[in-house]
Formats: C-alpha cells, structure tokens, sequence
C-alpha cells in the first residue's frame, strides 16, 4: 500500500484517501485456470529471449491478463516463487505502459535463476517492445 502524507480533519476523510491510493496501486488481473493458459499457448503469438517466452493473445476485455508458469526444472519452491514474485512485479510497476486487451503468459527459463531484478526488467520490456504492446513514455 502506498502511503501518503495528508492532513486530515476526521478519520472518514483518511479512510477515504486511504482507499483511493490503494485503488491506483491496484493489482492486475490473472490467467489462472489450465484451460485459459492453453488457449493462449495454442492460439496467440511467441516471442522469447534468453530469460523468457512470452505468449500473447487479444481477449474480448479491456484489460490485460498475465499468466506467469515457473517449472519445476527452474529449482525449489522457494526459487520459483522468488522467479514469479519478481516477475509479478515488474509488470505491476510497468502496467501503465502496456496496451490493454491481451491475455500474456510469461514462462521462465533456465537463466532467470541467476538473474537479479533488473536483468528481469530488461528482458520483459524486451519482449513487451518485440510484441509491440509497450508504450515507450
């Protein structure tokens, strides 16, 4: 949560700032039944780099949805969800930037076990600009 430094005269005015910071940090929507992952590896476009595959297809929404598979070949539980966690994040902070309408799928590779945050940031924003749906600012 964001936090921000207003004064206010009453706790109802705080709640309420309070909820409109948390509302524009908000999460994205996610692909989480098989059968969604499946259309979007069957039907929609790949790109890949050396760290990623990244899998795209428009969907019927205003919104995007992002899918993000870490296979057991990546490592332990604690290394995949690390791999995910940051992953996750990297498209929070750049959502604003990203086309709406597209089901993405992201899948880690190998590589991705060594890679620290910015390593992740350049390649997703790689193969967001390969796919055309990145708006450079």
């Amino acid at each position: 949560m964001a936090f921000s430094f207003l004064i206010c005269n009453d706790q109802e005015s705080l709640l309420y700032i309070r909820r409109k910071v948390r509302k524009r940090v908000g999460r994205f929507q996610s692909l989480k039944k098989n059968k969604d992952f499946q259309r979007v590896y069957r039907q929609g476009r790949s790109r890949a780099n050396r760290t990623f595959v990244m899998y795209l297809l428009e969907n019927d929404r205003e919104e995007n949805r992002v899918g993000i598979s870490v296979s057991k070949k990546i490592g332990n539980s604690i290394v995949r969800h690390r791999v995910a966690r940051v992953i996750r994040e990297v498209m929070r902070l750049h959502w604003g930037d990203v086309a709406g309408g597209y089901d993405i799928v992201v899948v880690a590779r190998k590589p991705a076990i060594d890679s620290g945050y910015d390593k992740y940031e350049r390649a997703l924003l790689h193969l967001l600009k390969l796919h055309h749906i990145y708006k450079d600012t």
